[in-house]
């Protein structure tokens, strides 16, 4: 008797789907062998790792430069990490940020600003005032607490008593 054998085809296997992040972070890197030169504009995070001159413009969005970034530019950003190097003013509508690794060299106008011990720093720095809603304009101020002065006590009269101060 001749037996006969089923041919088993194993199934498949299929590779599980990828785990998702829980958040999705749009982000560009200009990595470390990437050099640019010109206007750099965006709206989502950038990292430079490589050299950048010219002008970076991410009014919404965060812009880091990394520990191996080499940045010579004028920056506008929401908000800036440096921890390379970077020449050129920064005007940012949120928050600067400059780690112990950093170099900077330049002018910084934010609305806040945090430096790390060791980090090397050589800049003039404006930080934004919220407008003040309970006090004036401190010379308006000075104005309305200046008291009109004290009338003159009267001069006591060096007339003997009794005769008044009456032009003869």
């Amino acid at each position: 008797m001749l037996k006969k054998y089923k041919k088993v085809i194993p199934e498949p296997k299929v590779a599980p789907a990828p785990v998702a992040p829980a958040t999705k972070v749009d982000r560009t890197i200009i990595g470390d062998q990437i050099f640019i030169e010109g206007i750099i504009r965006g709206k989502e995070d950038l990292l430079i790792e490589g050299s950048v001159k010219g002008s970076i413009e991410m009014k919404a969005n965060h812009l880091t430069v990394g520990s191996k970034g080499q940045v010579n530019a004028e920056v506008n950003a929401a908000n800036v990490t440096i921890g390379g190097k970077l020449v050129g003013n920064v005007n940012a509508t949120g928050r600067v940020e400059i780690t112990k690794a950093a170099d900077f060299n330049g002018e910084i106008k934010a609305k806040s600003i945090s430096v790390e011990d060791g980090a090397y720093l050589k800049a003039v720095i404006e930080l934004e005032r919220e407008p003040m809603k309970k006090f004036a304009h401190p010379e308006k101020q000075a104005e309305k607490t200046e008291e009109k002065p004290a009338s003159v006590p009267a001069k006591e009269s060096s007339m003997p008593a009794g005769m008044d101060n009456k032009r003869i």
